[in-house]
Order: C-alpha cells, then sequence, then structure tokens
C-alpha cells in the first residue's frame, strides 16, 4: 500500500472528508493543531490501531504532524497494517504559512514545540560537554557526539533526540485523553 500526500491547500478544500489525526506530543498538539484533529502521539500510534481502522472504514485518515516527517512514518506503520492514510505535504508549518486556521487549547498548559525542546537539550550538552572539558578532556567527545549526531540529523531527515524527548512525561499524553480519543474513533 503507497503512501500518499496532499498538500495544505487541497486538503483544506477536503477537511471536512478527513478524519485528522496529529501524531505531534501533545504539547505540540495543544501549540495549534488543524480543526477536528485527534492527538495520538506517533509512539503510541500501535496502540491505536484498532480505532484507526474503524475510522478508516467509515472515511480517509489525514496524518498531521509539524512538517510531514512523523505523519510519512505514521502513514508508513499505517500501511504495514493495511490502513490507508494520507499525509499532509509540509505539517501544520506548511499549513499556517499558507494562512489556514488552526485550533489552539489555551486552557491546558503547553510542552514546549519539539524543535524548542530539541534545540535547548542539544545546546545543553555541547555547552556541558565544553565546560566539563576544561577539567576533563575527555568529556569534550559528548560535544562532538552531539554535534555528529546534528549533522546526521540533518543529512537523514530524522532527529533520534526528538524521538527521546517524545518518550518524557510531560510529552506523553494523558491515558484518559488518549483513550478518550481512541473510544471517539472506535465509533
Amino acid at each position: 500500500m503507497n503512501t500518499t500526500a496532499i498538500h495544505p491547500a487541497q486538503a483544506a478544500d477536503r477537511l471536512d472528508t478527513y478524519t485528522v489525526i496529529d501524531v505531534r506530543t501533545p504539547g505540540e498538539y495543544a501549540a495549534g493543531h488543524l480543526p477536528g484533529a485527534h492527538n495520538i502521539p506517533l509512539d503510541h500510534l500501535h496502540t491505536a490501531l484498532p480505532a484507526l481502522k474503524a475510522a478508516a472504514a467509515r472515511g480517509e485518515l489525514l496524518m498531521v504532524c509539524a512538517s510531514g516527517n512523523r505523519s510519512t512514518t505514521a502513514c508508513a506503520e499505517l500501511a504495514a497494517a493495511d490502513i490507508p492514510a494520507t499525509t499532509l505535504t509540509g505539517g501544520t508549518t506548511a499549513w499556517t504559512t499558507q494562512g489556514h486556521p488552526v485550533h489552539r487549547d489555551t486552557t491546558a498548559k503547553t510542552a514546549w514545540p519539539m524543535e524548542r525542546q530539541v534545540r535547548l537539550a542539544a545546546g545543553s550538552l555541547v555547552v556541558a560537554g565544553l565546560a566539563l572539558g576544561i577539567r576533563y578532556r575527555p568529556a569534550r567527545w559528548l560535544s562532538a557526539a552531539i554535534g555528529g549526531g546534528l549533522i546526521f540529523s540533518a543529512a537523514t531527515n530524522t532527529c533520534g533526540m526528538a524521538s527521546l524527548l517524545a518518550k518524557l512525561p510531560h510529552n506523553q499524553p494523558r491515558t484518559t485523553d488518549l483513550n478518550a480519543t481512541l473510544d471517539t474513533l472506535s465509533r
């Protein structure tokens, strides 16, 4: 099963025909998501497969993330489970850049966007490696390893640090929220 992609302008014209699934962390989702989107973080997608299969039987699934990378990964995981899905090219970044509306959860305490969390973690580790390297020379390798990881991340368009940060408690959905989303999709 092939993964299909749709551009934001096309998706906006057909938004009411999709079940929109946002695979970002709850904090990213709360900061701004497509109208009507359901939040199922990428690392919880396997748990949601039965509900997503039921939703796909009723209509098309549109997978969304910040840039299109995680939603493409989600589409591949769904395709492996024989669940058809479409990814939003450029994600919510392209969506908002083109002037389409987003819904923001103003009542929820939001975590920083994942890109900002990665910059903080990487910068902190580089500075720590350099500072510790003054007293213990091998500690400089920490800075070199983080720099190498950032280069690899850019070259492969993946981010291992973001995957690790997504597992932190503040980036996880509350069980009640995830269960409510899955119940809604299963109906």
